[in-house]
């Protein structure tokens, strides 16, 4: 599998707008932490923002001829990156491609030893998709009424 990886800041508008409305898709919006619908406004301020941030890193995935999703490193450290994962909501089976793509870039680029998932506990295809992974349950918080677990991988 060939993937790469095109960083946010780079985007044309027509694939800004893609990912926008994957973003605002009820399927994804739904376990974000946020899922309130973005703006166009908000969504170009926030690529924008990306422009001046080390500890932010967002990316588009291509696969072959294919978007097939988004992945997200915030609150990159030396040593951690908390990691984010969604696919294109009109494909299905992309998840480990995506997953593998994090851990690759994650280990291999940023060099991290730790990487760190949030995940709301019902939000089960997702909790799966961690394990699988070998990500290891670490914590668990309520956030705004519902559970949210803490999973990490170490190198």
């Amino acid at each position: 599998m060939q993937v790469q990886l095109l960083d946010f800041t780079t985007l044309d508008a027509q694939l800004l707008m893609m990912v926008l409305e994957w973003r605002n898709h009820s399927d994804i919006r739904r376990w974000m932490l946020h899922s309130d619908e973005i703006s166009m406004e908000n969504h170009m301020q926030f690529v924008k923002s990306l422009n001046n941030r080390v500890d932010k890193r967002y990316f588009l995935v291509q696969r072959e001829d294919s978007y097939i999703g988004v992945i997200d490193f915030t609150d990159i450290t030396k040593s951690t990156a908390e990691i984010g994962i969604y696919a294109n909501p009109e494909l299905r089976g992309v998840g480990e491609d995506l997953m593998r793509t994090v851990i690759k870039y994650g280990f291999s680029t940023l060099s991290v030893k730790t990487l760190i998932a949030s995940v709301f506990a019902d939000n089960e295809r997702a909790k799966h998709l961690y394990e699988k992974f070998d990500f290891i349950e670490t914590n668990q918080t309520d956030y705004n009424g519902r559970k949210m677990i803490t999973m990490e991988l170490k190198k």
